[in-house]
């Protein structure tokens, strides 16, 4: 457990700290059973690299038209390591499931904690249902060509979404061993990719796509935008942290070992493939095949069997994503109800497994809900297959990509108010320089998405989903604060507890201590 000071003016009440007591008596999670590697594994593969490779960085080809695709990687990923320093930092004194909610809830005050935290809920279960569409489409296109069974879209999704809740509400480790094959799989089958695209390489080994003079020019926004979709999920570290071994150390490791690893490694396959297909050729050939780029190539370059090996593998990269935002949402519902700012029922645990059922499970029925409701709106729809991708997958993919981007930027200046008021002996580097570096470069980011949506979202000129989405995502944090606001007139003894990670005991403790202050944090 960790602790840090309460503000000036607040009632004294342990602020900071997600104690949690002995499973069954507090219900807590399963405490210390994921190594580093573990959880390198289980950020990466909210990345879904196959999935970056085959959707992100030839849609980003297509769209922009730009070749300097693979800079991107490089400039987002030094942003977000930047982020990093005070986001860990932070980390190795606050244990909390509830990640950016118990930071902003530390930094910036308990309202906006709760702002924060259903920005998160909206914005992960965007991310996580999003990519059902994806996957029930990638799923039934491959049954259908392999082994001539058709199988709707939202059959294929509603399979996959039943093998997530059975992992959901299983032992995290559990998880993270399937998680750790898949994504090992993903990464040896983009190098294969990576090695045929310079050994082909029609063009000859090329360094255009590296040259900044490709990057810094009319279309950075685009670039950028869809650049940083690859690293969603890269933060969730944090959110397992009351499950790892030694979380002062293992979260500050796993988040920069995950950032290097994903933004060296994209850099390095964007620009592969633009030097296998071809400088001259990558964009045209990008527009002209999408996702299905890669495929072509490998079946062009590497024969049938490892093309249909690749293909099961994009279906695999995208259950491991699913898994590993579906575990995310699942421990943000499971941080809310055990501090009672969500009803009490969702900090439910296993008894036997301490995994975060309560939430896993409402994750799970909200998916079911959607996917359903996608369904019965796509039937004899004018897209036809495409239906699921270029709605259900697009629409929520990039919302929750939006809301996530602001989070972060909202939580690097939580980072600066926390050490403002608890030094700690750290250096001005990690508790302010970085910190306002990022919360300015990801401000940056997020409004050039805001700008850029329409592009994002597959929009054909101005279309009402570019304002109404970005609308409900940012609406929803709005209504947080709002909430936050009668917890503090309607329940002090609750709100004098947000982001502590309070048991049923700690929040009538705080409840006296609160009647005795006669004021609770604002």
């Amino acid at each position: 457990m960790s602790t840090s000071t309460t503000p000036p003016g607040d009632a004294t009440v342990p602020v900071g700290t997600a104690a949690i007591g002995r499973p069954g008596a507090s219900g807590g999670l399963d405490r210390r059973t994921l190594t580093v590697p573990s959880l390198v594994f289980l950020i990466i593969a909210a990345s879904a690299p196959l999935t970056v490779l085959a959707g992100g960085v030839t849609s980003t080809y297509a769209v922009t038209g730009l070749l300097g695709v693979p800079l991107a990687y490089v400039l987002l990923g030094a942003l977000l390591a930047l982020f990093a320093v005070g986001y860990g930092a932070m980390s190795a004194r606050i244990t909390n499931a509830g990640a950016f909610y118990a930071y902003v809830a530390d930094g910036l005050g308990a309202r906006q904690g709760i702002g924060a935290s259903w920005l998160a809920l909206i914005s992960y279960n965007a991310m996580q249902i999003g990519l059902y569409g994806i996957f029930g489409f990638a799923l039934s296109s491959f049954l259908e060509a392999r082994l001539g069974l058709a199988v709707p879209w939202w059959a294929a999704a509603l399979a996959g979404l039943a093998l997530v809740g059975v992992l959901g509400v299983s032992r995290v480790d559990l998880s993270a061993k399937v998680i750790a094959v898949l994504v090992a799989l993903e990464f040896l089958v983009v190098i294969v990719v990576d090695i045929l695209s310079l050994a082909v390489a029609p063009e000859g080994i090329s360094t255009q796509p590296l040259m900044p003079s490709e990057f810094f020019t009319h279309g950075i926004g685009a670039v950028l935008a869809f650049g940083i979709a690859a690293f969603m999920g890269f933060e969730s570290g944090a959110i397992y942290s009351e499950e790892v071994k030694d979380p002062a150390r293992s979260v500050p490791r796993a988040t920069y070992t995950a950032v290097a690893i994903i933004s060296v490694f994209y850099a390095v396959s964007a620009w592969a493939l633009a030097v296998g297909v071809g400088p001259g050729r990558i964009v045209a050939a990008s527009r002209e095949n999408g996702p299905d780029l890669v495929f072509v190539f490998l079946a062009q370059h590497g024969g049938t069997l490892l093309t249909d090996i690749a293909q099961v593998l994009f279906v695999t990269s995208l259950l491991a994503a699913l898994i590993a935002f579906h575990n995310a949402v699942a421990r943000y519902f499971f941080s809310l109800g055990r501090e009672s700012v969500l009803p009490r029922w969702l900090g439910a645990v296993g008894r036997r497994n301490h995994a975060p059922v309560a939430g896993s499970l409402t994750q799970s029925g909200l998916a079911v809900l959607l996917v359903t409701g996608f369904a019965v709106a796509g039937r004899n729809s004018e897209l036809g297959p495409l239906f699921p991708v270029l709605t259900l997958f697009t629409w929520l993919t990039n919302a929750g990509a939006f809301g996530l981007i602001f989070l972060l930027a909202v939580t690097s200046a939580a980072v600066i108010g926390h050490f403002r008021r608890d030094p700690g002996g750290y250096s001005a580097w990690v508790r302010w320089i970085a910190p306002a570096v990022s919360a300015a470069g990801l401000g940056a980011v997020f409004v050039l998405i805001l700008v850029n949506f329409d592009v994002l979202i597959g929009a054909e000129g101005p279309s009402p989903l570019a304002v109404v989405m970005p609308a409900i995502i940012l609406a929803t944090g709005v209504v947080g604060l709002v909430w936050g606001e009668h917890l503090r007139r309607r329940r002090p003894h609750v709100f004098a507890r947000i982001g502590t990670g309070g048991n049923v005991e700690d929040v009538a403790a705080a409840a006296s201590s609160v009647a005795g202050a006669g004021d609770v944090r604002r």
